[in-house]
């Protein structure tokens, strides 16, 4: 199978990245990127409700960084050891020849000229909520390390527990024969027609035509369908509807998606519903209602759990005391207590997953111990164009029916090897299948976030002209006469892209400063009070890391924004995907002589950023170095088609805004 060649191809690129980074990449560089926290301060450590040794660590510094970390991933704690505070000429020097400091200068790497990096034990994040996290840990793990340590941090280490469970999964799909998994693979890569059943369709007058047809059309799937939903479709809405239908039919069903936060977003609005809700995961929204839901929470609230945890720390101080005195009758102990423990851990178990309706988890969390030997009627799959088609086969092994949602018009899977995504590594399962069987699936319609000119764009360009504004939003607006859509060509007042690393990537500071004074221009139009009043919030997006935490340092400094900062979000098109603000402003940052891009030519990440915009999307980019580019020349004519040309800045007339 070549999906399983391709993978094994990103598995050892990503693997020697990490390497690679591990040995060269100094300390400040991974805590800016947001793959470690330094220093880091070790709070209480503890058994959880799932019996495993937790470690709480806090962040101290750089709070303001947005970070990596999230449940499941695997992470390193290590010991950061100062270097000589008088180092050799020529060693221990930054860029500019200036001696360095501590490891936190920033350069210090496998040479050790600026302290060395001491690897301890490795983990596995359990639960992050800002800047607390819990680390589950092995019983071996040397805790005391942590705390006797000169200083110490956490970082993110190589996933390799996941690629494992992708290709065993993918093992699997390859050798099944004369069961339903074989079945469904044969089926998704082939153009045999899917079998559906046969009723009346059923009315769902709270549903526009599309949204209907796809609860419906999913109701008759007996194999797959797919609900395909543009931005500002209401593509959750008709995915939970169509789940709480299935409900009626089937007992219980398995809903997963690439990322935690889609999980939890579908959980909540189930819960709304009065679903019975298991989540298997960590939330990353933190807060009562969403841990109300979890499966760790449900587990250490079952009436039977004291007992549990009273047996399991009986067996912790037998094992502990086995040194100090000779017990002839040791194993028998602990035989009968572990014995005893099985029983109510699946006792208690049995009573949570028999009382749910829905299991919810990520794709890999689907591979859950929890859920081994579990079959579903049902899986739905949300975000299914960002996963990769392994992480897909996770779940899909335990379905006899398969539910995809998503748009693969937007945001694709992160593939880092250039030769697998050449190879197709890229095309999801929900690409393929929209592919071989168009009858499949449904296209929502109607959109009810942004104005009609601002998605007048995105539907002609991506969708065939087939999405439609509602009617009450299609004049949506903040300001009268307002124009929707700006592009500011920042050619001639902004200066170059600068390049900044390659896991950075590119800055342009002039436009980063350009862009906050038109900002601040369109927030003084609309007036303070309104803006505090009417709750107006505004994204600012950029495509490069080290534009988005330029513009985040730009934003805290400048004095004019000290009000507003609750409204104003900076962030990657990745960070954005999913959210929606009234004002969007983008800035493209790539300017140069030969109208390189880079990565803005995938469109699709275009198609996120342009559709976040509520009422008003400005774009701050470098006419000559886009528009060589013909959807950025397009979008440029379009935009400009629809309102007067703007100004220069730097000619003194009027820009409109």
């Amino acid at each position: 199978m070549q999906h399983k060649l391709l993978l094994e191809m990103e598995y050892n690129c990503e693997k020697e990245e990490y390497r690679r980074q591990s040995e060269a990449v100094g300390l400040q560089r991974k805590v800016k990127r947001g793959d470690a926290w330094f220093p880091v301060s070790v709070g209480k450590s503890y058994y959880n409700s799932l019996n495993q040794l937790a470690v709480e660590v806090l962040r101290t510094q750089d709070n303001e960084i947005e970070h990596n970390f999230e449940f499941g991933r695997p992470v390193a704690f290590f010991e950061a050891k100062k270097a000589p505070s008088q180092p050799p000429r020529g060693e221990g020097t930054d860029s500019q020849g200036n001696p360095g400091s501590s490891p936190r200068g920033g350069r210090e790497g496998a040479s050790g000229r600026q302290g060395s990096i001491k690897l301890l034990f490795t983990g596995t994040v359990s639960y992050v909520d800002g800047d607390r996290m819990v680390v589950t840990v092995p019983d071996s793990a040397p805790l005391t390390k942590l705390q006797t340590a000169e200083s110490v941090g956490v970082q993110l280490f190589f996933d390799e527990t996941t690629y494992k469970l992708m290709f065993d999964a993918l093992d699997r799909v390859i050798n099944a024969k004369g069961n339903r998994l074989a079945y469904l693979r044969d089926l998704f890569g082939s153009r045999q027609k899917a079998e559906t059943f046969t009723f009346d369709p059923i009315r769902f007058p709270w549903l526009n035509p599309t949204q209907e047809q796809a609860v419906n059309n999913v109701l008759r799937a007996k194999d797959v369908a797919i609900v395909h939903g543009p931005p500002g479709t209401g593509k959750t809405t008709t995915l939970v509807e169509a789940i709480y239908e299935t409900l009626r039919r089937e007992n219980q069903v398995l809903v997963c998606a690439q990322s935690n936060m889609a999980v939890d977003w579908i959980s909540e609005r189930l819960v709304d519903r009065g679903v019975n809700v298991l989540r298997i995961g960590n939330p990353t929204k933190v807060n009562d209602k969403m841990l109300s839901f979890t499966y760790e929470r449900r587990f250490a609230d079952h009436p039977d759990y004291p007992q549990l945890w009273s047996i399991r720390e009986a067996i912790r101080k037998l094992r502990q005391g086995r040194n100090r005195r000779r017990d002839e009758g040791y194993h028998q102990k602990l035989e009968r207590l572990k014995s005893r423990a099985t029983e109510l851990e699946i006792r208690i178990n049995a009573e949570l997953f028999g009382e749910a309706r829905v299991i919810a988890s990520t794709l890999t969390g689907s591979a859950n111990r929890l859920l081994a030997g579990q079959k579903f009627g049902t899986l739905f799959i949300d975000e299914a164009a960002q996963a990769l088609e392994a992480a897909c086969w996770l779940a899909i092994r335990k379905a006899t029916r398969v539910i995809l949602a998503g748009d693969h018009c937007q945001l694709p899977p992160t593939v880092k090897s250039i030769a697998a995504l050449r190879g197709g590594l890229a095309t999801t399962l929900m690409e393929r299948i929209v592919k071989l069987k168009p009858d499949v699936v449904t296209l929502l319609k109607t959109q009810y976030r942004m104005n009609e000119r601002i998605m007048r764009f995105s539907s002609d360009w991506f969708y065939g002209g087939m999405v439609e504004a509602a009617p009450q939003i299609k004049y949506r607006g903040i300001l009268d006469l307002d124009i929707p859509m700006t592009w500011l060509d920042t050619s001639e007042v902004a200066g170059k892209e600068e390049f900044v690393g390659e896991n950075f990537g590119r800055i342009n500071r002039a436009e980063a400063d350009l862009t906050l004074n038109v900002l601040q221009e369109y927030f003084t139009k609309i007036g303070k009070q309104r803006i505090l009043d009417e709750r107006i919030d505004v994204g600012i997006i950029s495509p490069y890391r080290a534009q988005v935490q330029l513009l985040r340092r730009l934003v805290r400094k400048k004095e004019f924004f000290k009000p507003f900062r609750s409204l104003v979000t900076v962030n990657t098109v990745d960070g954005f995907q999913g959210q929606e603000r009234d004002v969007i402003i983008i800035s493209l940052v790539r300017a140069n002589a030969e109208g390189q891009i880079g990565f803005l030519s995938d469109l699709r990440r275009m198609n996120v950023a342009i559709t976040r915009a509520r009422m008003k999307l400005i774009i701050m980019g470098d006419v000559p170095t886009m528009t060589r580019h013909p959807f950025y020349k397009k979008l440029y004519d379009y935009i400009n088609g629809n309102s007067p040309l703007p100004t220069s800045p730097r000619g003194g007339g009027q820009t409109p805004l």
